[in-house]
């Protein structure tokens, strides 16, 4: 394969040499700056024909691909739904559609939601808060019933295909040694009391006990059963979001090794009769090792099938990948911003989508789908979305960063395959199913600047806009 690739690369500058000829070939062009979101751009080529064409050079192998791209999508929260609500009812529809429908827009197939509240709940809340109820005879999503299950049955109207996967961000508080949700004090935040500096990471705030950890993936098992009789199925869990992060919001901190024993010994069987995936993760950390600690646990690693990675954790994808070539592997939360919604914050998310899927992702999600205007959560963090709906006018506006999502979701259907690509890097290049190509690719210089990508027999001539983000498509 390597030897393909060397003389591929050297018939591309030899071709890169000459002239970028236009040829008739249905190739279709979508272009975003900041100004100028998602326009659709008439012509491809090099206007010159016969000219050399100076400027970045690219090389498209379609037969050398990659990994599989599953899906992409966001995570369902209550404050999402709050905004929503907000909407009129064709305004909202034009958004689900929009997100959801196949092919239309963001074209959402693979989402994340919260087991019981997250830092983007309206308050803290659990399945089952009655102290010692180890047989979860008190269990009952009822809560839920207001918020997250009307928004995902909403978003399945128009996607009935969509799959959902979970995570707690908390366990029940009579199954913490703190007995809050919370693991850091912060003063006009939460109740906690204590010194704000507290900071927890490498212990385990789960009582690490057998009757707590059976009732715990019991809780897990009545949760998948309870969505599912509301006409939602789950097909994965994960066991705790960020297990290292001691937070001023609903967390939990956990020692890896007892992540292993709590999915080797508990919760693997019970997702198993169910026909559930476990997940290890979400993985915030840049150490690679703590996977290790799980998925070469003689009971644990049979269970896992798909490990999550976000925030640093992006920083031992790489090495994740590398080892564990064919375990699945999602990017599960995308940076979230300042609740501003900048064009930078947009190129920052591009920069981050390519991180990931050139290091094995075959999943890529961001985090909150809608926010009201400025994005503040009920533990005071200000943070982006997708959707930004206006509290006063009850209109809504698609933020920079969903522009950017949507230049790759809109395109890359799941199922495709990345392929192997050389030459100008802020480039990422996918062949779908259909057998179209996709390729995005990024100029975000002061100046406008001419790319000739090669992909087979076709050269594609572009001049990128300065501070704009392309997909090209070729059927």
């Amino acid at each position: 394969m390597k030897k393909n690739v060397i003389i591929w690369v050297w018939i591309g500058v030899v071709v890169f040499m000459g002239a970028c000829k236009p040829q008739k070939q249905n190739v279709e062009w979508i272009e975003s700056t900041e100004p100028a979101p998602w326009v659709v751009r008439d012509s491809l080529f090099a206007e010159k024909s016969g000219n050399p064409i100076s400027g970045e050079m690219a090389v498209v192998f379609t037969d050398s691909t990659l990994q599989v791209i599953q899906g992409f999508g966001a995570c369902f929260n209550e404050l999402g739904w709050d905004a929503l609500s907000l909407l009129s009812n064709n305004d909202r529809a034009a958004v689900m559609s929009e997100l959801f429908e196949p092919g239309k827009g963001g074209n959402f197939t693979l989402c994340r939601m919260p087991v019981g509240a997250n830092d983007f709940s309206r308050d803290w809340y659990s399945y089952d808060e009655t102290n010692d109820d180890f047989e979860m005879t008190h269990f009952s999503i009822a809560n839920d019933t207001n918020t997250l299950i009307p928004f995902i049955l909403n978003a399945k109207k128009y996607n009935p295909d969509l799959k959902i996967w979970a995570s707690p961000w908390s366990p029940p508080l009579w199954m913490k040694h703190n007995r809050h949700y919370a693991c850091r004090p912060l003063p006009g935040i939460n109740d906690l009391p204590g010194d704000p500096n507290t900071n927890l990471e490498g212990t385990n705030m789960f009582i690490t006990r057998p009757e707590y950890y059976q009732a715990y993936a019991l809780y897990f098992g009545k949760f998948i059963d309870a969505y599912k009789t509301a006409g939602i199925d789950i097909f994965a869990v994960a066991p705790q979001n960020e297990f290292n992060s001691c937070q001023c919001f609903p967390s939990c901190t956990w020692l890896s090794s007892a992540l292993a024993d709590f999915v080797g010994n508990y919760l693997g069987p019970e997702m198993q009769k169910r026909e559930v995936q476990v997940m290890f993760g979400t993985m915030e950390r840049p150490d690679a090792r703590m996977a290790d600690t799980v998925l070469q646990h003689p009971r644990a690693g049979k269970y896992i099938s798909i490990a999550g990675f976000q925030w640093a954790g992006k920083e031992a994808i790489a090495a994740v990948h590398n080892k564990y070539p064919q375990l699945t592997l999602y990017q599960t939360e995308q940076e979230c911003g300042d609740g501003k919604n900048t064009w930078s914050a947009a190129i920052y998310s591009w920069n981050l989508m390519k991180h990931y899927l050139s290091n094995g992702a075959n999943v890529y999600e961001y985090w909150n789908l809608a926010l009201k205007e400025g994005g503040k959560s009920r533990w005071g963090w200000k943070q982006n979305s997708l959707v930004v709906v206006d509290t006063l006018t009850q209109k809504y506006h698609y933020t920079p960063e969903y522009h950017v999502f949507k230049h790759i979701t809109n395109k890359v259907q799941p199922g495709a395959k990345r392929l192997q690509t050389s030459g100008y890097e802020d480039l990422l290049a996918f062949k779908n199913p259909d057998g179209s190509v996709v390729i995005v690719t990024g100029n975000f210089d002061n100046t406008d600047k001419p790319i000739t990508i090669r992909v087979n027999d076709k050269q594609i001539c572009p001049v990128l806009t300065a501070g704009s983000l392309n997909t090209l498509v070729i059927k």
